[in-house]
């Protein structure tokens, strides 16, 4: 088969540059006082008018929000102090006390949560009491007395409606009405309603207290559940939080001799006091450079390289990986792993905010505050949501009591609303009366109850935990699987994908070359390189390397000083093959590298090229057709001197052990998978028939900055495109595609570009992450659906939609139940995400 290799067309799309420009400040609140999404929407719009601040993100599910804006144009304190004063207690996360702040604020989710049980635990009791009033009736004369519900409502009010009802009146008060609001004007306005017809029984109302107590009741059980359940959403985020360990201990590296055998610790190791061979302090103190003492058992404080001892460490908590992995002299360690099974003494080389873990920390906790595009319809909705159910409340009110009752007046008879409490004694004041069935409702008061219902019916908070939690649970999940994944958007644009683009060297094979054979022929610099015999010498044109006399190290070397300059795994190679052999490294100097040809250097006063055949080209330096040809599936690099080919040095990479399985999996998902190289079009396609991939699906020869065009030209074409890299050459690649998928072991340029960060270093990992944004996804369109379709369909339905024709309607207390039952229910389905990845 005759391979072509793709050319790029240079104006097919707008390549997307990487900017070089500092990036804005970013700050992050802990955010309090957020009962819904109408909160989340005040709250950002109240961040949005400081000056400075460029935008805004609030996320309700963890109350954290995050602003991006110019730097040193925002005081943090002072905007903190802003959100407090408005009713939002706010606490900014900057600097030394981020993890003070972290920790306050779990610490007061906790606090609010049993708030909620002991406010729960009272509603509960009053309901059991106003239902045991109508189950046990004349059996119980003072549990069916009218006076003591008025006590069992005015206590549910006073008690656990009192949070409510403030924070609601507030909320209002400040021109932000939230969920509150609602439930508010819903239980008082209930509970005045039945006070009226207590005290005015002329006006032949019945009594409905029992509904201001079962709908608060049934609001503080929806809060509790949803606090739970967004609890154990976070419970990934907390538990790589508490990776981080609060103590080091410092060793005296100047000691020549460390007990690395002692796993016992001194007596007094529980303080900070000094000990001759260790001081123990706290682990966000620990510098760059010193040197630290880990036990078996412990976490490492920072990440840091083993320098004496060996031992075996847990890095499942990173990277999913449950296996432990051998640690020796040289070897990278990370902060919060376990060591588990010899003492060691490592030596700090990232700390603080730099290591791994933290990192990873602020990656997850970015993504969790980054929103999907599909959330702006019901971030707009929210804004105005509860003054619309206000006004639809209002409507309702008015076309019942002016027009409904008139139309159809068989409303009036037979519909006592829901459950045993809604008709209540209302004769001579009512005292002593046992509670009555009342056949017949005046036009004001069922008007009142469907206005009611739809006030509390209504649910804001289901429309603000949508994608959140959603993107909560999932962001979780790939945290405790080493995917992670920077934000709702990003999984949206996984979504959409519908193709993948590798890249081949250090992605799709290991990125360790090995020298397969060469053939020096710089013995006479007279030589004819186009001359048959010259090239042919009627022999392999590449001898083997286990065949290399020592005249024809020579070039090994040669090509080894040229290649000291650069940072390549072709230079990687040819320096390790140099060492293996023994070959001294020649004297060079005056590097100079040509991004996706080759190198050059002053080698013993010469000025020496290595690389490509066009590189050699560019030099003035012939390669005959005949030695291309020879090196055919192979990465060849050519070395030259004075317009002279030195010779040609072949290389070969080796596949991934889960390269061929990942692309698979990928094809069968219904993705196009593409390689893209800058390797010849022969060695690249070796790799292509390894791994099953058409001639049409490889880009060869594409120098770096060629990379970032390539994916426009597949944008250009409609295609939506994920970008699989490790190196600094893919940064542009990840940057231009739809999303960046970077290896984590790769350089930090391309992890920082990245959309998708992959801690294993695993190929299986693309396919996992693929998985999850799509899962993920799909449950924040179920939630967003189940949100948008419950409002619209149980709105009408309280506003009495259903009253004529079937005699059906909703209770405030039912509307309570629903409403609570459908924010609990999409942070259940989030939660549901957990099962189909189990494992």
């Amino acid at each position: 088969m005759q391979f072509i290799p793709k050319t790029v067309p240079e104006n097919q799309s707008q390549i997307i540059p990487v900017k070089e420009s500092p990036p804005p400040e970013v700050v992050t609140f802990d955010v309090g006082g957020m009962k819904c999404a109408g909160c989340a929407a005040s709250v950002e719009r109240q961040l949005m008018q400081h000056s400075g601040v460029i935008s805004a993100c609030v996320n309700l599910a963890v109350e954290v929000a995050t602003i991006e804006c110019q730097p040193g144009a925002v005081d943090a304190e002072a905007l903190a102090k802003k959100l407090t004063d408005n009713g939002f207690p706010s606490q900014s996360r900057l600097g030394e006390n981020q993890r003070e702040a972290e920790a306050a604020a779990i610490e007061r989710r906790r606090q609010e949560i049993r708030q909620q049980i002991n406010q729960l635990s009272i509603a509960l009791i009053l309901i059991i009491l106003s239902g045991l009033g109508h189950i046990l009736g004349t059996k119980a004369p003072i549990l069916s007395n009218i006076w003591f519900h008025w006590g069992l409502a005015t206590l549910a009010l006073l008690l656990p409606g009192r949070p409510i009802i403030v924070d609601g009146c507030r909320s209002l008060w400040r021109n932000a009405p939230n969920m509150n609001t609602l439930v508010a004007l819903g239980a008082v306005t209930a509970y005045t309603a039945s006070n009226a017809a207590l005290l005015f029984p002329r006006m032949g109302w019945e009594c409905f207290f029992d509904e201001p107590v079962m709908l608060l009741g049934f609001i503080l059980l929806g809060k509790t559940l949803e606090q739970q359940a967004r609890r154990r959403a976070a419970s990934a985020l907390q538990a790589l939080i508490a990776l981080q360990p609060a103590t080091a201990r410092l060793v005296d590296f100047k000691l020549p001799i460390l007990d690395l055998d002692s796993q016992e610790l001194p007596a007094n190791s529980t303080s900070a006091v000094y000990n001759p061979q260790y001081i123990e302090i706290p682990a966000d103190r620990v510098r760059v450079g010193e040197w630290l003492q880990v036990l078996p058992g412990e976490k490492f404080p920072v990440d840091g390289e083993v320098c004496e001892g060996k031992t075996t460490v847990d890095e499942s908590m990173l990277t999913g990986e449950s296996m432990p992995v051998l640690k020796q002299p040289g070897d990278t360690v990370a902060a919060g792993t376990i060591n588990k099974s010899g003492a060691v003494v490592m030596r700090a080389t990232r700390t603080g905010q730099e290591t791994t873990v933290a990192q990873m920390v602020a990656l997850v906790q970015a993504a969790q505050t980054r929103k999907a595009p599909i959330q702006h319809l019901a971030d707009t909705v929210a804004g105005y949501f509860v003054y619309g159910v206000m006004a639809i409340s209002a409507l309702t009110f008015l076309f019942w009591y002016f027009a409904g009752t008139h139309i159809w007046p068989s409303v009036l008879l037979g519909h006592n609303m829901g459950h045993g409490a809604s008709g209540m004694g209302h004769g001579a004041l009512g005292m002593g009366n046992q509670l009555s069935i009342t056949d017949y409702q005046s036009p004001l008061l069922l008007s009142l109850k469907l206005a009611i219902a739809v006030l509390v019916i209504a649910c804001p908070c289901a429309l603000g935990l949508a994608t959140p939690t959603a993107i909560l649970v999932g962001s979780g999940i790939g945290a405790e699987r080493g995917l992670l994944i920077r934000g709702g958007d990003v999984l949206e644009r996984v979504h959409q994908l519908d193709t993948v683009v590798f890249d081949k060297t250090g992605t799709l094979t290991t990125g360790n070359l090995t020298l397969t054979d060469y053939l020096p022929i710089f013995q006479n610099s007279e030589l004819d390189l186009n001359s048959d015999i010259n090239v042919g010498n009627k022999q392999d044109i590449c001898s083997t390397i286990s065949t290399i006399s020592t005249i024809d190290s020579k070039l090994l070397q040669i090509a080894a000083a040229v290649e000291r300059g650069a940072c390549h795994p072709i230079a990687a190679a040819i320096l390790r093959e140099s060492q293996q052999q023994g070959l001294p490294l020649l004297p060079a100097d005056d590097f100079y590298t040509e991004p996706g040809f080759g190198v050059s250097a002053l080698v013993e006063g010469q000025r020496v090229f290595a690389g490509n055949a066009e590189w050699m080209n560019q030099q003035g330096v012939a390669v005959a057709a005949e030695l291309l040809e020879s090196c055919q599936g192979k990465t060849a690099v050519y070395v030259a001197s004075g317009g002279v080919l030195l010779g040609v040095i072949g290389l070969k990479d080796t596949l991934r052990p889960d390269a061929k399985a990942a692309v698979d999996r990928l094809r069968g998902m219904g993705l196009r998978v593409i390689m893209l190289t800058g390797d010849t079009a022969s060695a690249a396609l070796v790799v292509a028939q390894q791994l099953g991939l058409a001639a049409a699906d490889v880009l060869a020869e594409v120098r770096p900055e060629g990379k970032a065009r390539a994916i426009a030209s597949l944008q250009a074409q409609g295609c939506k495109v994920a970008v699989v890299g490790d190196g600094i050459n893919d940064a542009p690649a990840l940057a231009q595609a739809d999303v960046g998928i970077g290896l984590h072991c790769g350089t930090d340029v391309a992890v920082e570009t990245a959309q998708i960060v992959l801690m294993r270093n695993a190929l299986m990992d693309v396919v996992e992450s693929i998985d999850l944004g799509r899962a993920t996804f799909n449950k924040i369109r179920q939630n967003l659906f189940w949100a948008f379709a419950y409002n619209t369909l149980g709105i009408p339905i309280a506003a009495g939609l259903l009253l004529p024709a079937t005699g059906i309607l909703l209770s405030p207390a039912a509307a309570g139940a629903f409403m609570a039952f459908s924010s609990v229910s999409v942070v259940t389905n989030s939660l549901l995400l957990r099962r189909k990845f189990r494992g």
